[in-house]
């Protein structure tokens, strides 16, 4: 399985540092939609890994897809405190870590 990371250049610049090479900077929302409705349907990804403020900017349609989406497991980290890594977790796994 890969880890896939969508965002600018300045978000995947540490995860390319890292290794990844699955790196994917959309230039507007309908390259990043297209982006995501594309890894989506990718069986070797099993990890995608956006900017969250990327995230919140999606269709709500889209985003739900993303957040029900067991594998690959959809990962919006950034700045802004939110549950999303939480509760892909409890979902992955039925367990809230957390508690």
């Amino acid at each position: 399985m890969e880890i896939a990371v969508v965002g600018s250049l300045d978000f995947t610049l540490g995860f390319q540092l890292a290794g990844i090479l699955r790196l994917h900077n959309p230039k507007n929302i309908e390259e990043l939609t297209s982006t995501m409705k594309s890894l989506l349907n990718e069986k070797e990804v099993g990890v995608i890994v956006i900017d969250n403020s990327d995230l919140l900017n999606l269709p709500e349609r889209l985003r739900t897809r993303l957040s029900e989406s067991i594998t690959p497991t959809v990962l919006g980290i950034g700045t802004e405190e939110d549950n999303t890594l939480r509760e892909s977790i409890k979902s992955a796994l039925g367990v809230d870590l957390w508690k």
